[in-house]
Formats: structure tokens, sequence, C-alpha cells
């Protein structure tokens, strides 16, 4: 399937989209750093910072992620330990939930 040229986005999602981007901008305006050295320290094309800093929602999240924790944004409230820790025990409990596969059987609804 051919990716869409526009993506459907809800308005929640732009808004946040666009609040992390002029955070990501904010920071690093008061780190006093240019658009070429975050980029170039994210390890991203300067375009694309400019577009997360936009808040365009066709940004990988990794750059999205990277540029955030660079500049000091902390994108959840946990610190790099608890975080660690959380996202462990969430991959051990998500192995017990089996998956969700199609049924392959017909369903006989006739009564």
């Amino acid at each position: 399937m051919a990716k869409p040229l526009t993506r459907a986005t809800t308005r929640y999602a732009a808004e946040a989209l666009s609040y992390l981007g002029r955070l990501i901008r904010e920071a690093r305006l008061a780190r006093k750093e240019t658009l070429a050295d975050l980029a170039e320290r994210a390890g991203i094309s300067r375009g694309l910072l400019q577009r997360i800093e936009a808040g365009d929602p066709g940004c990988s999240i990794g750059a999205v992620f990277e540029t955030a924790a660079l500049v000091g944004i902390r994108l959840f409230d946990l610190d790099q330990k608890t975080l660690a820790a959380n996202n462990e025990a969430l991959a051990g409990k998500l192995v017990l939930i089996p998956r969700a596969r199609p049924t392959k059987a017909k369903v006989n609804d006739d009564f």
C-alpha cells in the first residue's frame, strides 16, 4: 500500500506535536545552539530539525525523541533508571498477552 501524501491527525495529536516542537526550539535557543549544531548532534538534517520544531507529524518519532533528549526535555515524568525498569516490566507483561489472530473459521450465525 502506498504511503498517503497527507496523514490524518487528530487535533489533540497536532497540538501535542506543535507543543513539543516549540519546546525543542525554546530549549535549543536557550542553549544558544544553532539548527545546524543540534542537527549534527542528533545525526539528522537541518531540514528535518526544522520540521520537528514546526510540529510536522511525518517526522520519525525516533528523531523527535532523540532531539528532545539532547536539549534536555524529559518526555516522561521518569528518570532514565525508572523508565528502563518500567519498560522491562511492561515487556514481561506483553509476553504473557496472547496475540490477536484473525479467525479463519467461518462463523455460523444462521439460527
